[in-house]
């Protein structure tokens, strides 16, 4: 028992992946969790009319930790369209004497959510008994996390499956000798790589249709924008997935190795594809999303799902996509001289 206990030790030792897998991915992904999740300097942006609102709140909102830009009296009137014309802003808060108090964000968020507490601790220090309206441009008070986060499953789901399986396969048939001998013909690089990426597109189309389908029509998950758009999007996500499994399996000799990559290659793009709003990740680290594919796909079918954009405004992120798998093309073809030098 001790001998196996030994040898174990001495092989888990040798293998620097799981080390980094044991030792440091979790030191990783919690450095994210705590700089996504935990308290963050942002301080919302609320507009609001001065001039119609009373001395008291104003002087109120004045020592929140808040950012005020005052709005002219057409603006506060029309703040659903003020707030699509200027993002910078969180809330649109007034007072009348027909609704009373209102909050008018953009969209549920973390953000509008802070928004939303100091106002209300303003208005609580001056009128502790008074009632506020809350309306948003898109989406709804008390909704469920499923339909206001279920953009980011799709995306995540239609990644990261993908990448499993084209990963694993493409390690098995390397440990094979399959790929060994297809590169021992005359077939160039470049089609190796096309055909496995066409091969796996195939399911990658069959999965992005079945998942968007049953979300939408038995799951009830609601989207403002064509469905043809979602489909489009997801299709290119799980191409990329393939391109992005190719490029991982160059780096493991084995399926084991494939899944310890995981927490260091997927993982971290968990945190970019929407589910904190990344101008409020601090040191400017939302940045990083960039680089990172998932962020592209989420961002587009969100727009669609949620904002109801069409190809006009989701073509830059569809477009991030194409570029993404384009350099992944040229990147696995070139790591194919590994096995084989033309």
């Amino acid at each position: 028992m001790i001998n196996l206990a030994k040898r174990v030790f001495l092989q888990t030792l040798n293998d620097k992946r799981s080390l980094a897998m044991i030792l440091f991915a979790p030191l990783l992904i919690l450095t994210f969790i705590y700089l996504l999740l935990g308290n963050n300097d942002y301080v919302p942006t609320v507009g609001i009319d001065k001039g119609a609102l009373p001395a008291p709140i104003v002087a109120q909102l004045d020592k929140q930790k808040l950012n005020v830009v005052e709005l002219s009296t057409d603006e506060a009137a029309n703040a659903k369209q003020y707030l699509k014309d200027h993002r910078d802003v969180d809330v649109v808060f007034g007072i009348s004497q027909a609704s009373g108090a209102s909050m008018t964000l953009y969209e549920p968020s973390s953000k509008g959510t802070k928004a939303m507490n100091e106002i209300q601790q303003a208005i609580a220090a001056s009128n502790p008994s008074a009632k506020v309206n809350i309306a948003f441009v898109f989406g709804q008070e008390g909704q469920s996390t499923f339909d206001s986060l279920g953009y980011v499953f799709l995306s995540l789901f239609s990644f990261f499956l993908v990448f499993i399986i084209s990963g694993m396969s493409l390690v098995r048939e390397r440990s094979g000798g399959t790929l060994e001998r297809l590169l021992m013909t005359p077939v160039k690089r470049g089609e190796v790589i096309l055909g496995y990426t066409l091969g796996y597109g195939v399911f990658a189309i069959i999965q992005a249709i079945l998942i968007v389908l049953y979300t939408v029509f038995v799951l009830g998950l609601s989207s403002e924008g064509f469905i043809g758009w979602i489909l489009l999007t997801m299709v290119l996500l799980a191409v990329t997935a393939v391109s992005f499994g190719a490029m991982i399996s160059v780096f493991a000799s084995s399926e084991l190795q494939v899944v310890q990559l995981i927490p260091l290659t997927i993982v971290p793009q968990v945190f970019f594809s929407g589910l904190v709003p990344l101008d409020t990740i601090p040191y400017h680290l939302g940045n990083l999303c960039y680089v990172m594919p998932i962020y592209y796909g989420a961002a587009a079918i969100k727009g669609v799902m949620i904002y109801g954009n069409g190809f006009t405004h989701i073509w830059p992120y569809l477009l991030g996509l194409v570029g993404y798998s384009l350099i992944l093309y040229a990147l696995n073809t070139q790591a194919l001289k590994k096995f084989r030098k033309l």
